[in-house]
């Protein structure tokens, strides 16, 4: 214990006492093992993600960075998919749970669930909510400004000259999606384009959602211009549409999405979209935590509200209107128009 408190600098050590340690110290050539003293201190430090993201791609992403933290500081990470669990099955999963963990990670959407936050913060367990909006003095965040970051993309989108912009929204469960979509409409109105609800539709930030509002938007007369699509599984699949119906990406159609996950660059063309920093976030998650684990027990505990930067990716998906709304219209009925033995075309 002497020798432990004079090499970490300790007071409480009488000098004679100090003297003898560090000469031993020079005379072995005695290093202290970083590695070897932070998995000391954190021995105990247990955090937990739990997750049901139906995202691939932003799940990973997120994996990436709680990795990174927990390795960073040798506390251990349990990573808990609760996919297949009603609300019920959940709330008992986080009871239990909250016996043995000494912090959690809540990304989206399980982040918005007040139930599963109560059972924890009851515990006196620490929370850190992911890409949320719903800050509170219960609950530490990291997250982004989703509302400057959509309002960012739709002024992109209208600085390369269009007007009509189709958007599909996110989750409606979500903080997130609401600031997105209010983004959105104030960068139109920032740019005195008239909101039309009819270029809205509706989305759940899977990729099956993203085909079924990219269908909708251009069968309209006239089309979108451009789509912007809240998450970049959706805006896959908005490109997916517009090949299968013969368009041209961005000849035709411009589409960006959001995020910045893989998904953004396993489609062709690759997408704009917002670069949301996932892995950061997660890291900072650990960093928080593990400062609210280790705060004295006589301190007041303290919620943090981080707000990371995010950053507008400019890929090849998005380019100027080739056309007039009446022509491009007109191009992709005939594009879609059924052949004349009643094929699709």
């Amino acid at each position: 214990m002497t020798v432990s408190r004079v090499i970490n600098g300790h007071a409480g050590v009488r000098e004679g006492n100090r003297e003898r340690v560090l000469r031993s110290v020079l005379a072995l050539d005695y290093r202290p093992n970083p590695a070897a003293s932070a998995l000391a201190a954190a021995q105990h430090t247990c955090i937990a993600l739990i997750y049901t993201n139906p995202s691939s791609s932003y799940l990973r992403e997120l994996l990436v960075g709680a990795l990174r933290g927990s390795t960073r500081s040798a506390a251990q990470l349990v990573i808990a998919a609760w996919d297949e669990l009603g609300t019920p099955a959940r709330r008992e999963a986080a009871r239990q749970l909250a016996t043995t963990v000494a912090g959690v990670i809540l990304p989206p959407p399980l982040c918005e669930s007040k139930d599963i936050v109560e059972v924890f913060v009851n515990a006196g367990i620490p929370v850190v909510s992911i890409a949320s909006s719903r800050f509170s003095d219960r609950i530490s965040c990291v997250r982004i400004d989703d509302r400057q970051a959509s309002h960012d993309m739709v002024s992109h989108l209208v600085a390369h000259g269009h007007t009509r912009i189709g958007y599909i929204k996110g989750d409606p469960n979500q903080t997130a999606s609401a600031h997105r979509w209010q983004g959105y409409r104030d960068a139109l109105a920032n740019a005195g384009i008239g909101y039309d609800d009819a270029l809205v539709q509706p989305g759940c930030f899977t990729y099956r959602s993203g085909l079924e509002a990219a269908e909708r938007l251009l069968a309209q007369g006239p089309p979108p211009s451009a789509i912007f699509a809240s998450n970049d599984d959706m805006a896959s699949a908005v490109v997916s549409v517009a090949h299968r119906r013969g368009l041209q990406v961005p000849g035709d159609l411009s589409v960006v999405g959001f995020d910045d996950t893989s998904a953004a660059t396993m489609v062709w063309p690759e997408l704009t979209t917002i670069h949301q920093p996932v892995a950061e976030m997660a890291d900072n998650a650990i960093d928080i935590l593990l400062r609210e684990m280790r705060r004295p027990a006589s301190s007041r505990r303290a919620t943090v509200n981080h707000v990371l930067a995010h950053q507008l990716i400019t890929r090849a998906s998005v380019s100027a209107p080739q056309l007039s709304s009446a022509r491009r219209a007109s191009r992709i009925a005939t594009r879609h128009a059924p052949d004349v033995d009643g094929q699709g075309g």
